[in-house]
């Protein structure tokens, strides 16, 4: 049995394809970096979350605690009738 040889054309396609694959392939790993960045992002962000969710949990837990109130009130601007604030300007 003889094996025929395979034709110009048919390298050309094969070369083709070759090249459309490493392409492919070059694109979908840049694709997956930005994809694991974003991740990386969102739990990082998650976290951020997560540890605010638990201040404000610690916060109703122990709402009948005159420092609790007091804490909250100066993170909503408000202050004791007796105290000054002064206010460090950088220039």
């Amino acid at each position: 049995m003889r094996l025929r040889r395979t034709g110009i054309l048919t390298k050309i396609v094969l070369a083709v394809l070759l090249v459309y694959a490493l392409v492919t392939k070059i694109g979908q790993s840049d694709l997956e970096k930005q994809k694991r960045s974003e991740l990386e992002e969102l739990k990082s962000y998650e976290a951020q979350l997560a540890a605010s969710v638990d201040g404000m949990q610690y916060d109703i837990e122990h709402s009948a605690e005159e420092d609790v109130i007091r804490d909250i009130a100066r993170k909503l601007g408000f202050i004791d009738p007796d105290e000054e604030i002064y206010i460090d300007s950088e220039d």
